[in-house]
């Protein structure tokens, strides 16, 4: 092996090391139409996702949805599997312990060993396994068993592998629609926007994809600072399981906003808090994107009766946030809300009221000169009093390259697209459906400082449902969301998914350059 082989090879160790699951091999560089002297961006051949454990009600009926979009250059071979986290769980010690032996209450000789086989074969199943890129597939879940999901992807199925988890809860405590899409493990997460009152029933669920414990602490925040919590630290989440923490249960104060600061120690693991109300039904809360001095929370539904922002600025300064609202005719600001104050290390709530008023948007936070960072969150209520059902819209990171939404339908799916500093060009894709269907494709152009509802493309003949992928082809940056609706018994169920950048290209720098960068 050559020098300039291996210095390459070094340098895709590095990139993977410092983007966790993710991974890149030493690429052809003709194939990559790499250039001397210069990076070549290539798909990623390695990814992980993680789903948290959907419900816990017997009512929920729970669709898994998995999808990888056809990406340019990627490998011709690869798998991408998920499995039941509790499936995959270190085996107990005493498990297998007298495999064989007499059945003594039935007086009959039982092949355990036979038994335990077909259970382990049955539990290595895959909950969902993709067989061709570009055609999602899915699989459903009824009642409080459907379980936390672990999976990897590689090879032709890593680039933009995404996944998503969709559940309905008829009745009870969090009814309505709930969505979120799996995420990679990480080892910090801010959530602005969850609750310890009485009220709300909230959980941090806590996803351990690796073979050797973590360890994670949760931190609270209320409206006078850190509440003081009892049992907040060195919480371990076992091997290749999931943990779900109920809030309430952390810290005796009863506060109606929190924000969730979660922070691993050792090990990784994916979170999402899970929001639950006895009278507005429930969703997941995602991540906010990473504390910053300007936010952008797309997608807030036209028809939106009530829109709660809630922040949080870690530290000790104080700060005025600028608010925006990007609407289809530009930037404008709220009547009496054009700055909001923060103090430091305490979570703030506004009321927004309906804020916008039967026309898409998106809210647009700023602080002076971006030098106080800020996490944020909106609380979307839909529907009238007593019928009413809600959703979380986090602060999200922008589309670099393309992102994808699954579970869609023909009908109820509403793709809102902001450009908040900057006119863009996108193309959106709607794939093949799980069941059928041919893709379609449009291009749209999204003018600088507002925010579109897009009639995104229909699959033609579709059956079943299908991913929308949204690639920015120009300008930005581009942030988007995904609403999913529909109505049971008078009252508007809904979900809204930011779509994060699927993250799967990389640049993989040229052979002759200094790799020496990699290692800071």
């Amino acid at each position: 092996m050559n020098r300039t082989t291996l210095s390459l090879i070094a340098g895709a160790t590095a990139l993977a090391a410092v983007t966790g699951f993710a991974a890149v091999s030493a690429p052809d560089p003709e194939a990559a139409g790499q250039r001397t002297g210069a990076a070549a961006t290539l798909p990623v051949e390695r990814t992980g996702l993680l789903c948290p454990r959907p419900s816990t009600s017997d009512l929920a009926e729970t669709t898994y949805t998995s999808f990888t979009p056809v990406t340019e250059g990627a490998d011709g071979k690869g798998t991408a599997v998920l499995r039941s986290a509790a499936q995959q769980s270190a085996p107990d010690e005493n498990e297998n312990e007298d495999a064989e032996g007499e059945d003594e209450k039935d007086g009959e000789t039982t092949e355990k060993g036979d038994k335990d086989a077909a259970k382990d074969d049955k539990a290595d199943r895959p909950v969902l396994q993709l067989k061709e890129p570009g055609k999602p597939v899915s699989a459903e879940a009824d009642g409080a068993d459907a379980p936390a999901l672990v999976g990897t992807a590689d090879g032709r199925f890593a680039s933009g592998w995404t996944a998503q988890q969709t559940t309905e809860v008829a009745a009870g405590t969090g009814r309505g629609l709930q969505g979120v899409a799996c995420s990679a493990a990480d080892t910090q997460f801010w959530f602005p926007g969850a609750s310890t009152d009485d009220s709300r029933t909230d959980y941090i669920h806590l996803t351990n994809p690796d073979d050797s414990a973590a360890v994670v602490d949760i931190e609270l925040y209320g409206k006078d600072g850190e509440l003081e919590t009892t049992v907040g630290e060195g919480i371990t989440v076992k091997p290749r399981s999931a943990e779900p923490v109920l809030l309430s249960t952390l810290t005796a104060e009863k506060q109606t906003d929190v924000t969730v600061h979660v922070v691993v120690r050792s090990g990784r693991v994916g979170a999402a808090v899970q929001a639950l109300d006895d009278e507005t039904g429930g969703d997941w809360l995602p991540a906010s994107a990473d504390p910053s001095g300007r936010l952008v929370l797309p997608g807030i539904p036209k028809d939106a009766k009530a829109v709660r922002l809630v922040a949080f600025t870690p530290g000790d300064a104080d700060v005025d946030l600028k608010v925006r609202l990007a609407a289809p005719s530009g930037l404008i600001t709220p009547a009496g809300n054009e700055t909001l104050h923060l103090k430091g290390g305490m979570t703030a709530a506004f009321d927004l009221g309906e804020l916008t008023r039967g026309e898409a948007g998106s809210l647009v936070l700023t602080a002076p000169d971006g030098s106080v960072p800020v996490v944020a969150a909106v609380r979307v209520l839909r529907g009238e009093e007593g019928k009413q059902e809600s959703a979380f819209i986090p602060a999200a990171r922008p589309i670099e390259t393309r992102a994808t939404a699954l579970d869609n339908t023909a009908k109820g799916t509403t793709l809102s697209v902001t450009a908040p500093e900057g006119g863009a060009e996108i193309k959106v894709t709607a794939s093949a459906g799980t069941e059928g269907g041919t893709p379609q494709t449009k291009t749209y152009s999204i003018k600088s400082g507002t925010t579109q509802d897009i009639e995104a493309p229909v699959p033609a003949g579709l059956k079943g449902g299908y991913a929308l992928t949204v690639e920015t082809r120009s300008g930005g940056p581009v942030y988007a969301s995904r609403t999913l609706a529909s109505t049971e018994g008078g009252v508007p169920y809904f979900t809204v998914q930011p779509l994060p950048d699927d993250r799967g290209m990389v640049a993989v720098p040229d052979a002759s350059e200094d790799l020496s960068v990699l290692q800071r």
